[in-house]
């Protein structure tokens, strides 16, 4: 199969058709089985223990697709204790040495990129471009922390010695088990870009999934269990919401999450306790806008994009497009643009190579994408969509225009394939708008105007942006080529993952001077 990023599988597809079908085969087989009963790995034994739960098929409720426990308090300090106990041998381990277990990943998911992709889509209702993109991104992942860490030279840098001291240097030192929560819509991608960067850079780790990707989260404790990572050094505690403030509350060193930013603020406080704050690595949301200029080039190159970028996942990225402002002489070109491509787009069963994306994860989101489109038909005006349809946890692509200025549909992060269209008078009012917001993740602009980019550029507050992307209006990032840096409510450090400084984080100064 040749090179995959989420540009090419939408321009591309999967090749010559033996990918597809390799992955409709994979899919079927996994709809057939049964359930799959995960268990929770400490100090590299599969462990029982918490109150069950099982993850149902966004596709098909009636079907299990594994059964999982919730760990509580003691077995996530029982995970804690192994992962310390670990940590003196693997912080030891020389990075070179550390690197490899980033070899080993890369080559191991690259051998089942096919069954892994299938695993994705089974959990999350990912369509097979976005859940082979994903696994595809997972090596990536993996090739550019390695190459991050071998460029840095084990993070020690020489520093100018005082009088008297034979030599000054100052080093990047793990800091020693860190806890990793990772959210549901991208169980193996956002939980590796996590869980290995805190492995490379010398911490042990205990990594709770979402209690949605159950199944993901065991696939990747296998992943990382077959590499010559001691056993110590990686733990899995399953379960909910009670199960991650029992990680935060545990005798961590520190975390990394990603999820929403109510559940990170609240994160902020934890991990603030006496006797010391612990370092919180968080990615927490967006509500992302796309501008769109009387300037564009194109306004169904631009409808297409942000059509793409909004309803991609069904809108449950953290960077999709939720927001389209456009200014006044744009607006009737671009809404009819962007109601035609609308409905060009299938919502289905991600098994259906024609399917452009698939359900919502749970009827949790089913429940508020109803209250949402219930408050658009208030307050504004529903012009695409609206409905929701079963067995599966169906909701069909909503645009919404009309609503008055700060409504929180255009203000709060949903998740959810509904897209507000905002009309302003000019470029000044669309940026306003733009930065209106707490969130600060990402931002994109469709015009031909140097001027008008350049302030775009220069003044809107996120830490992604995109000029007349054609591919996705506010989304297609990738290891190498973009980062995934959140200002304001969205994140909690401003340097983002894939970033050249992000590996850092996960380990802290000590200067060193040497006298004889």
């Amino acid at each position: 199969m040749a090179a995959i990023t989420y540009a090419t599988v939408y321009s591309e597809g999967l090749g010559d058709g033996e990918g597809s079908r390799q992955f409709e085969g994979a899919l079927a087989a996994l709809r057939d089985a049964a359930p799959r009963a995960v268990t929770h790995l400490i100090d590299g034994e599969p462990v029982a223990g918490g109150e069950p739960f099982e993850r149902n098929d966004p596709t098909d409720p009636a079907r299990v697709i594994a059964t999982a426990e919730a760990a509580d308090a003691a077995l996530v300090d029982r995970a804690v204790a192994a992962a310390r106990a670990a940590w003196p041998q693997w912080r030891r381990t020389p990075y070179e040495r550390r690197v490899e277990i980033l070899d080993q990943i890369a080559a191991a998911i690259d051998g089942r990129l096919v069954e892994l992709a299938a695993l994705v889509s089974h959990e999350t209702g990912k369509t097979r471009a976005d859940a082979v993109a994903e696994v595809a991104e997972c090596v990536a992942i993996a090739n550019l922390y390695r190459d991050q860490i071998l460029a840095a030279d084990g993070y020690v840098v020489e520093l100018k010695a005082p009088p008297g001291a034979d030599r000054a240097e100052v080093a990047l030192v793990p800091y020693g088990v860190f806890g990793v929560i990772a959210p549901f819509n991208f169980p193996l991608a956002i939980s590796l870009g996590m869980a290995l960067a805190a492995l490379a850079m010398g911490d042990t780790v205990v990594f709770k999934p979402s209690a949605l990707t159950p199944a993901c989260g065991a696939a990747v404790a296998e992943l990382i269990a077959a590499t010559d990572l001691p056993a110590g050094a990686f733990q899995l505690v399953n379960g909910g919401a009670e199960t991650g403030q029992a990680l935060a509350d545990s005798a961590i060193d520190g975390l990394v999450f990603t999820g929403s930013a109510e559940v990170g603020l609240g994160l902020v406080g934890r991990l603030s306790q006496p006797p010391f704050i612990r370092p919180l690595i968080a990615e927490m949301g967006g509500k992302n806008p796309a501008i769109v200029t009387g300037s564009a080039p194109d306004l169904e190159v631009a409808a297409r994009a942000v059509a793409r970028s909004a309803f991609g996942m069904s809108g449950q990225k953290c960077n999709a497009c939720s927001r389209a402002v456009v200014t006044a002489d744009a607006y009737d070109g671009f809404v009819d643009a962007l109601v035609g491509e609308v409905a060009g787009l299938a919502v289905g069963d991600p098994i259906e190579a024609g399917s452009f994306t698939g359900p919502v994860v749970g009827p949790r989101s089913v429940q508020r994408f109803e209250r949402a489109v219930e408050l658009a038909r208030a307050d504004g005006e529903v012009i695409a969509g609206g409905g929701t349809g079963g067995p599966g946890h169906y909701a069909e692509l909503t645009v919404v225009e009309g609503l008055p200025e700060g409504h929180e549909l255009t203000r709060e992060e949903l998740f959810l394939p509904v897209l507000s269209l905002i009309r302003v008078a000019d470029l000044d009012a669309a940026i306003a708008e733009a930065n209106a917001v707490r969130y600060g993740l990402s931002a994109g602009i469709f015009s031909a105007d140097r001027g008008e980019r350049e302030r775009f550029q220069d003044e809107i507050e996120a830490g992604i942006t995109f000029l007349s992307n054609p591919g996705g209006a506010t989304t297609g990032v990738w290891p190498g080529s973009q980062t995934m840096s959140g200002w304001k409510g969205t994140g909690s450090a401003g340097k983002g993952g894939f970033g050249p400084w992000y590996l850092q984080q996960f380990a802290r100064e000590q200067s060193r001077t040497i006298f004889a």
